[in-house]
């Protein structure tokens, strides 16, 4: 629901935008007019908006950015906030997107889980600190073995949601099929907590860890590996643009 309105409050401002500055409004995909797409706000969400909605269609910005952890981690908050302006949206899409970036990056399940976690990368969240239900969440109030039985529940608030994800993550020994089954086990709303632990699993256990029954029969399965070759080369791409911009500024 939240990403319905702030789409249609969305295409409100586009309208109202392009009324403004006479621009076609078939055009405004196209603009490349830099100054004036700053004065668009893209941030269509009301504040106190915190459902896992962010969440759930994180990856490709992380995924994108990855070779730039600060930058990776921003944008992600970034992401989640344009829908759900809650600041804990805003930090649960920072964190779950360091946690993707540093398994893209080749660290250990261990470090990834581990209740330090955020302190030993706290340069990737430019020293900013964590809402204090996530960072609760960062210090390991999933390990809890009951799971369902000692209270994770995977709800539509954004807490919730990350929190069942990564129990799924931490419980799942070391099978990205026992974590996604028992993401769906928990009830609720159980796509969104699949996905959101799918996420992680996914960049951690690579595409080639994933069981061959369930890619078998993904839908869509070609367009999805085209759009992951895309991100990587164009995420490539922005790396090599912004590394040849620092030398030639710590050159001059």
């Amino acid at each position: 629901m939240a990403t319905c309105d702030s789409l249609l409050e969305f295409q409100r401002r586009q309208k109202d935008f392009a009324e403004k500055y006479k621009i076609p409004l078939e055009q405004l995909d196209f603009l490349s007019d830099f100054d004036l797409l700053k004065k668009f706000n893209v941030y269509c969400s009301d504040s106190g908006v915190a459902g896992n909605g962010a969440l759930m269609r994180l990856a490709p910005v992380p995924l994108f950015f990855y070779r730039q952890p600060t930058a990776a981690v921003e944008f992600s908050g970034c992401s989640g906030q344009i829908t759900h302006g809650d600041q804990k949206a805003y930090d649960a899409c920072r964190y779950y997107g360091a946690l993707i970036v540093a398994a893209l990056q080749g660290e250990s399940k261990e470090n990834l889980l581990s209740e330090k976690f955020y302190q030993t990368h706290i340069s990737w969240f430019a020293n900013r600190q964590l809402h204090e239900d996530i960072r609760t969440i960062s210090e390991g109030s999933f390990k809890r073995r009951g799971g369902l039985r000692d209270g994770i529940r995977g709800t539509g608030y954004v807490v919730n949601a990350l929190e069942a994800a990564l129990w799924a993550f931490w419980s799942d020994e070391n099978s990205f099929e026992k974590g996604a089954l028992s993401a769906v086990n928990l009830g609720d709303d159980t796509d969104t907590t699949a996905a959101i632990y799918g996420q992680l699993a996914g960049a951690y256990y690579t595409y080639t860890n994933l069981p061959p029954k369930w890619l078998n029969h993904l839908y869509a399965k070609n367009f999805i590996q085209c759009l992951s070759k895309w991100i990587t080369y164009e995420g490539n791409k922005w790396n090599l643009e912004q590394v040849s911009s620092t030398i030639k500024k710590e050159t001059k």
